[in-house]
C-alpha cells in the first residue's frame, strides 16, 4: 500500500502561483495511477488531477484545467501539483493519493496540505 505525505501548501493573493509535493512510500507507487483531491471548507473532497504511472495520461477537473498542472518523477517517489493564476475557490486543503479513475482511492489518507487564496 502507498503512504502519502503532501507539502507545499501556503497563502497567497489572487492569481498567484504555489507548487505542491507530494512524497509517496510503497512497493506499488511506480506502478500506481495518482492524484489530487481538495477539500474546501464545509464540502467534500473532490478530484482535481490525476497522472499515470508514467505521465502519459492526465485527467484535469473542469474547475483547474489550463491552470493546475500534475507531473510525478518515479525515481523519487514524489508528485507534484503546479498551480497558476490561484483564485479564492481554490481554498481548500489538498492531499495526495493513489488512484482508478477518478472516484477510487488505494491509499490511506495523508494530513493533507492548506492552500489559501486570498482575493
Amino acid at each position: 500500500q502507498v503512504q502519502l505525505a503532501e507539502s507545499g501548501g501556503g497563502s497567497v493573493q489572487a492569481g498567484g502561483s504555489l507548487r505542491l509535493s507530494c512524497a509517496a512510500s510503497g512497493r506499488t507507487f511506480g506502478s500506481s495511477a495518482m492524484g489530487w483531491f481538495r477539500q474546501a471548507p464545509g464540502k467534500g473532497r473532490v478530484f482535481v488531477a490525476s497522472i499515470n504511472w508514467n505521465g502519459d495520461s492526465i485527467d484535469y477537473a473542469d474547475a483547474v484545467k489550463g491552470r493546475f498542472t500534475i507531473s510525478r518523477d518515479n525515481p523519487k517517489n514524489m508528485v507534484y501539483l503546479q498551480m497558476n493564476s490561484l483564485k479564492a475557490e481554490d481554498t481548500a486543503v489538498y492531499y495526495c493519493n493513489a488512484v482508478i479513475g477518478r472516484n477510487l482511492v488505494i491509499g490511506s489518507w495523508g494530513q493533507g496540505t492548506q492552500v489559501t487564496v486570498s482575493s
